[in-house]
């Protein structure tokens, strides 16, 4: 089995970067504009790049895990290409991914030097131990403000909410108790309507639960992935 990691709108695979330790043999995919190449503007367009990404590679028995906009590519992925995967995880995210005003506003309005809008960047990573914090950081002011807001738009336009039941995949959900992103209302519409999903909620996590409660959902991949043995 190949577990293929999909990072979220604006971040890059170093988002992943505790999975990509623990699970050995393990891919994160950096999408397109992320930051090198140019960005895809709506999930379906995503989701074509990494299937050919995948194919190029020809990887097997795939498991794909998407954290926030990643998560919306693989339940499309899921909706679309079932044949090609052995199951998914689905971190802080949801069937449809509505974009608060606040986030496009500051993607939109960066301020001088972007500073205003990197003020933002760090919020997401709080409670992100220090050494990969300004790693973190760092990339995000690679990828740059202008991909974020494409990949928020694209966000906002997705919506799979009536069609998540055709899922037929096993599922693992994972979302941070305190995602204000990707409320954890998000997490149970998935684990409740997709038929072969299991639902985890980490105590005291925010949207970036991969990173602040790495062991918490390393552990929680680790099971699931032995379940599909």
């Amino acid at each position: 089995m190949k577990l293929v990691f999909l990072h979220g709108a604006g971040n890059s695979g170093l988002s992943f970067y505790y999975q990509l330790r623990h699970f050995r043999n393990s891919k994160a995919i950096e999408l397109p504009g992320h930051p090198t190449g140019k960005a895809c503007t709506t999930i379906d367009g995503y989701l074509e790049w990494v299937r050919g990404f995948n194919a190029a590679r020809r990887y097997k028995d795939v498991v794909l895990c998407g954290h926030s906009m990643g998560g919306a590519i693989a339940l499309l992925y899921a909706l679309r290409y079932p044949e090609e995967l052995r199951g998914i995880i689905l971190i802080g995210t949801g069937a449809r991914l509505r974009v608060h005003p606040d986030y496009l506003h500051r993607a939109e309005e960066p301020g001088e030097g972007n500073l205003q809008w990197l003020e933002g960047q760090k919020e997401y990573y709080e409670g992100v131990e220090a050494d990969i914090y300004q790693v973190l950081v760092r990339r995000a002011t690679e990828v740059g403000p202008e991909v974020e807001l494409n990949d928020l738009r694209a966000c906002d336009n997705f919506d799979v909410m009536d069609r998540v039941q055709e899922i037929q995949l096993p599922t693992q959900v994972v979302c941070g108790s305190e995602d204000i992103m990707t409320p954890v209302k998000y997490s149970d519409y998935l684990a409740h309507n997709i038929k072969h999903a299991r639902e985890e909620v980490i105590p005291g996590a925010g949207h970036f639960v991969q990173l602040q409660r790495y062991q918490d959902v390393n552990e929680q991949i680790e099971r699931f992935m032995t379940t599909l043995k």
